[in-house]
This record gives C-alpha cells, structure tokens and sequence, in this order.
C-alpha cells in the first residue's frame, strides 16, 4: 500500500479510491473561461483539476478560481523557479515541476521550502521526452531508463526534506508504460499518477488509456488517474469515470450492459441500447441495465442486471435480477422500459 498524501479537500494514497484528474484547455488568467471550464469537468467527475502555469498572472488568478470550485487545483510549471513558488503562495493545493529544468541546486531548495511551509505537495516524474541522457545511454528507451530518471527527481527533492510527493512516468507506448509503472511501483511506495501521455485523438486514445491505466489498476498500481485526449476535457472525465466502473472501482450512475447481437436478434436492440445510454447519461444514482438482443441469453445472461429487457420480434420482455416481470409489444417498449426505469430510481 503507498503512503497518502492530502492534495486539498482530499486524499491519494492508502486505501483512498482512485481520483479522476483532467488538465484546463485554458490559461489561470482567463480567469471566467477558466472558472466555467473547471465547473463543467467538476459536475462531470472530475476530483482534481491541472493548469499550466506561464506567467506570474497565472499565479495571481489562482485564489480568485479557488473561491468557485470544489477540487483541488495543481499548477503544472516549468522553467521558472519563482512562479512555482508564487502559485504555492497564492494557494495551489499541489504543484507539478521538473527539478532538472527548474534551475540550479539553490532554487529546488527555495521551491522546497515553500512546499514544506505550505505543507503542498507536488508531483515529479518523467516521459519519454524527459528522459535524462544519462540513463538513456546506460539502459536504453526502456522502464528502467523511464524509472530510474523519475526516481533521481524524487530523491533531490527528499534531499530537500519534501517527502509530501506523487509520481508519474508516463509514455506514449502502452506497453512501456505499463513496464515503468510496474518498475517504480516495485521501487518506491509514493502514489503514482497514471496516464498514457500523447495517446492520441478520441478513439485510439481512450482504446490506449483504458489498456494502460486498466492493465496496472487491475495490479493494484495506481492512485489517480488522468486518461489524456486530444479532446474536450470532459471526454477525459467521462473516459475515466468508464475505466474504474468496468474494473468495478467506483460506482458512477447507470453501467449499460448491451448484448452484441447475432442473427437470433430480431428487433433494434442496438438502437435501443444507444437510447436507454441516452436517458440515463445524467443518472448519479447506481444502476445496471441490460439491453439484450433476445430471451435465449436476455435474462440469464444479464440475471444480476438491476433491470432488463430482451426481445423478439414482436415483444420484449422486461426482467429485474434474471426475473421476467411482463411483456411489451415491441412498439411500446421505448415508454414502458423508459418507466421501470424511472420506478428504479425513486
């Protein structure tokens, strides 16, 4: 079990679940785009938002945001010691730096201290674009260079007394994601931060997230996540939130369970399942619902389903756990299904 660490109003780490991160597509200064965007990430799941930080109004804007939102908010900077130290004076609730590109011996230690006065804590890590030189020419692009890099971040920070730290080391491939994570995991017990970084546009990103975060969740590794897309962050969130319920780690409102069809499908039960998806996008309550394509594997199949239906061609059946509970002329389906759903959320 890694050690927990308090970002804010919450907790990563330990036996804490698993938080949902995503990062703003805006600037901290733009401060009413920035407030209305982390509202939106906020009341779709999102637990913990990121900004990059460029420039001392960045920093300034931090307090203002704080004062509308819910969840934590991380300053990701880079190059310039002292506008980590502004965002951590101005109330980031956990910031994200490169010792390596944050300047000489003497400014970690001042970004250092302010940490510990703070009581902030920060994340380190590396990609495969950061990789120092050094490793890479010792093991090669591979988990230990990815790992070790990450690990010499985390320890001139621990030489600086910073020990409230989270760790990433992040890759476009998938397969050596999965290697760097599995290798620091088995090197060190801070909580790591999972991601495939660059994975890509909607579809394959969220077919490179879901195998990478899925495989080392499934380990037991990792402690928040962020499944990045070249997409509205809210895809992210939403992408996310599907990951830990199909591994069973958190509950988010209705799962829909839909059968993939074969030729004993008489009637449209993949538009139908598209639309019962559609109804209870904005359910909050835990709900699983079975679409199934006929009553051969309908109730059995799907037997611990809070509710389902199953047709033929000319009615459908609605079950609650494995149960039949009556019959819908096909027509008429879309009302009564519709209504037992309702039933279940009262």
């Amino acid at each position: 079990m890694t050690k927990k660490i308090q970002i804010g109003n919450l907790y990563i780490g330990g036996d804490e679940s698993i938080k949902i991160q995503s990062m703003s597509t805006c600037t901290l200064k733009d401060t009413s785009r920035a407030i209305e965007q982390c509202l939106k990430l906020q009341n779709a799941g999102c637990e913990i938002i990121r900004f990059s930080v460029l420039d001392v109004e960045d920093t300034l804007a931090i307090k203002e945001i704080k004062k509308h939102i819910n969840m934590p908010l991380v300053a990701d900077v880079h190059f310039d010691y002292k506008l980590a130290i502004s965002a951590i004076k101005n109330g980031a609730d956990k910031i994200r730096i490169n010792p390596g590109n944050i300047g000489g011996e003497n400014k970690v230690k001042e970004v250092a201290k302010a940490l510990k006065d703070y009581n902030v804590p920060l994340r380190v890590g590396s990609n495969t674009g950061s990789v120092e030189k050094k490793f890479l020419t010792k093991f090669g692009k591979n988990e230990i260079s990815l790992g070790e890099s990450a690990l010499e971040k985390v320890a001139i920070l621990e030489k600086n007394g910073v020990e409230n730290i989270v760790i990433s080391v992040k890759a476009s491939e998938v397969p050596l994601m999965v290697k760097a994570y599995r290798y620091v995991a088995n090197k060190t017990n801070y909580p790591l931060h999972l991601g495939v970084t660059e994975a890509g546009t909607e579809y394959n990103g969220i077919i490179k997230n879901s195998i990478g975060i899925g495989a080392l969740l499934l380990d037991g590794i990792g402690n928040t996540i962020r499944v990045s897309l070249s997409a509205d962050p809210v895809k992210e969130v939403i992408s996310a939130k599907s990951i830990l319920s199909a591994l069973n780690l958190k509950e988010y409102g209705a799962k829909i369970i839909a059968c993939p069809t074969c030729g004993r499908c008489e009637w449209d039960c993949m538009d139908f399942a598209k639309k019962v998806e559609e109804y209870t996008k904005n359910i909050t309550k835990p709900l699983k619902i079975a679409v199934m394509g006929c009553v051969v594997n309908g109730p059995g199949e799907a037997q611990d389903a809070d509710l389902g239906v199953a047709g033929s061609k000319e009615e459908c059946c609605i079950f609650v756990k494995g149960k039949i509970i009556k019959k819908v002329k096909v027509e008429n389906i879309e009302k009564e299904f519709f209504n037992e759903i309702d039933k279940c959320l009262k």
